[in-house]
């Protein structure tokens, strides 16, 4: 994640460096293999040694292909102009897409692409189309916007649910109380993000505001990729910044208790709650929230190496 990528082009080369060294690889296994096979079949005369080195090398070739295929389509994207339908809607729904410049939202737009062919999103008892999709992306490329080479690397499928749904993920009649709008899957689920439309679609309704459910739990897997979901994103800050950043949802959490605060209550259900909740308004109102949350701003600004803001 530290790459400094700040275009497009400088995303395309990354992964074309990063592909190249992987072929530089395959292509001195597939030298060694040839070499050694020649060898064998030289000082043993047995010519059915070099067919035999020649499979190998197929292998070794098929072997490659299949592995880096996600390389491959990757820099396919690269090639393939983004839809004009899909830069409408992140015009329309997206407040910190319309807030880049024209060569930021170019990366952005690459970044959509490239989200959506390394991850499925799929619909649960309902109907998905492109603008459930883009926004799925948007949402986790939003918090991960300084760091353009980061995918989530353990996160394989966005699901998305008709309505809210319980902790179970039951839906309808037989849903029980809880009301939950978004949710980092675990146990057999721990390589999902499980998301209410509704609840996605309120959040990039395309106006300034609070609440951006999609934002909230990419936050919780940028939160866990340390291993522990406790608000404290090892990989997003210098750990010179955790003791500062505690001290602060100590304070805040006192506010929000005592009503001195509009940060969402929710916020004190813990650390992790609290740093996905203040994420949400940081990208979603960034002037609002840096005038009365100038502390909460700063930091934030240093986790998420950027300013939204300007």
């Amino acid at each position: 994640m530290s790459t400094t990528i700040t275009t497009a082009e400088d995303l395309k080369n990354y992964y074309q460096n990063l592909f190249r060294s992987a072929r530089v690889r395959a292509i001195g296994w597939e030298l060694g293999v040839m070499i050694l096979f020649g060898l064998l079949a030289y000082f043993s005369h047995k010519t059915v040694l070099y067919l035999a080195g020649f499979l190998v090398v197929g292998i070794i070739a098929i072997f490659h292909r299949r592995y880096h295929n996600k390389s491959y389509k990757r820099l396919a994207v690269f090639k393939t102009p983004f839809p004009a339908a899909w830069r409408q809607i992140l015009e329309k729904h997206s407040v910190f897409f319309k807030n880049l410049d024209g060569q930021k939202q170019t990366l952005f737009e690459k970044r959509v692409q490239l989200f959506l062919i390394g991850k499925r999103v799929e619909g649960i008892d309902t109907e998905i189309d492109d603008e459930i999709r883009v926004l799925v992306a948007a949402s986790s490329i939003i918090p991960t916007f300084a760091f353009p080479a980061f995918d989530y690397p353990d996160l394989n499928e966005v699901l998305v649910y008709p309505a809210s749904f319980s902790e179970k993920f039951e839906i309808g009649a037989h849903k029980h109380d809880e009301n939950i709008e978004g949710m980092v899957g675990n146990r057999y689920m721990n390589h999902s993000l499980l998301l209410s439309k509704p609840a996605l679609l309120s959040g990039f309704n395309g106006r300034k505001g609070e609440n951006n459910v999609g934002i909230h739990e990419f936050v919780h897997l940028l939160d866990r990729e340390d291993g522990d979901t406790d608000g404290v994103p090892e990989r997003l800050a210098d750990n010179a910044y955790a003791l500062p950043w505690l001290h602060l949802i100590k304070k805040e959490m006192q506010n929000i208790r005592s009503g001195e605060s509009d940060i969402n209550p929710y916020a004190i259900t813990n650390n992790a709650e609290f740093l996905a909740v203040v994420s949400e308004y940081f990208f979603n109102n960034p002037e609002e929230f840096q005038r009365k949350h100038p502390e909460l701003y700063e930091i934030l600004s240093k986790f998420y190496h950027i300013e939204p803001a300007f």
